[in-house]
Order: C-alpha cells, then sequence, then structure tokens
C-alpha cells in the first residue's frame, strides 16, 4: 500500500485516510502495522464495491448512525465498514481468509 504523508489529509485529529487505495498519513503520527492493516481492508472492501459504492454506502451509513447516535465520532465507529476493519485490525493475516463482504454482517 502507497503511504502518503502530508500536513493537509487527513483532517487534524485523525492519523490516515484511506482514499481509492492510497493511505494518507498526517506528517509526524506514527503509522503502525496495525494501522496499515486497517487500511488495507478498507482497501478490500473499496474493491468489492467497486470504489463508487464503498463511498456511497459509507456516507449513508454514516448519516443514518449520525442520527441515532447523535455524535459524528461515534457514528464514524459505528459504521459497518469501519466495525469490520476495527474488529480485524490486529489480524494480520485476515485479509488472506476474509470473505467478500463480511461488513454486511455488520450492520
Amino acid at each position: 500500500m502507497k503511504i502518503v504523508y502530508n500536513n493537509i489529509i487527513p483532517f487534524k485529529g485523525y492519523k490516515a485516510v484511506n482514499i481509492l487505495g492510497v493511505m494518507f498519513a498526517r506528517r509526524g503520527a506514527r503509522v503502525s502495522d496495525v494501522l496499515v492493516n486497517h487500511e488495507r481492508i478498507h482497501t478490500a472492501q473499496m474493491r468489492e464495491m467497486l470504489y463508487v459504492f464503498f463511498y456511497a454506502w459509507y456516507v449513508l451509513e454514516w448519516l443514518v448512525r449520525l442520527v441515532c447516535c447523535l455524535s459524528a465520532h461515534k457514528a464514524y465507529r459505528n459504521t459497518s465498514l469501519e466495525r469490520e476493519a476495527y474488529c480485524n485490525e490486529r489480524d494480520g493475516g485476515y485479509l488472506r481468509k476474509r470473505r467478500h463482504y463480511c461488513w454486511i454482517k455488520m450492520i
């Protein structure tokens, strides 16, 4: 995975964001193997959803959860795509055994 360090993307308060399979990290942020694996899980999700549908689903689900949680951070953490990534980020072999659309069971 290509990692681009900069001061613009992602927003302050976040270490990294995955855009179209490229990880953008805040300059000076500690990029651990766990963080890279988390973003690789998102890349797998993007590929199976043909990128466009990943972003459409992500925004739609975040908006629905925002109404329920009344907190942007809680809404972010509770999206099915993030839940799959957070639950499996410490498993270095997860992507080898991951089945397509595993995030659906996290809804």
